[in-house]
């Protein structure tokens, strides 16, 4: 069995950008900024960033590019690519990007370019809105659990 799964958590570098498919379907490419802290061998931290291109299809692809901004926080599951093609002035080019099956929002940050004030409830992407302030609304019966068909 092989696995190809990639989890992200990181501020996006540049606002995405959404281009139309011949099929009639979206897509929506930015880059995404991740960040990490190790300890060198005399003992100081050291910070490392590392660059991330994110290519999303369909829907999601619409929401992202509606809702967020560079600079913005976001969760990112999907899967590694690497794809290839023939440039006449450069010749062979490879580009490695994670295929998002998944994007959820992060948390806003106070003074953002998103234009909300209000708390935010982080919710995903895909096609969903964030719940109302009110809260979830869960069933007042008990569910059985012989009920469940799994």
């Amino acid at each position: 069995m092989y696995i190809n799964k990639a989890f992200l958590f990181g501020n996006l570098t540049r606002d995405p950008e959404l281009r139309a498919l011949p099929s009639g379907g979206h897509v929506a490419s930015f880059g995404l900024a991740t960040n990490r802290v190790f300890k060198k061998a005399d003992g100081s931290k050291q910070e490392s960033t590392e660059f991330h291109n994110v290519v999303v299809f369909g829907r999601q692809a619409e929401t992202v590019s509606q809702y967020l901004k560079k600079g913005a926080g976001v969760f990112v599951e999907g899967r590694i690519q690497t794809r290839s093609w023939e440039s006449p002035e450069k010749g062979k080019q490879y580009r490695t990007e994670i295929v998002a099956e998944r994007v959820q929002f992060g948390p806003r940050s106070t003074g953002s370019r998103q234009g909300d004030e209000g708390p935010f409830t982080p919710s995903k992407v895909e096609g969903q809105r964030a719940p109302k302030e009110e809260g979830i609304e869960y069933p007042e019966e008990d569910i059985n659990p012989d009920d469940i068909p799994f």
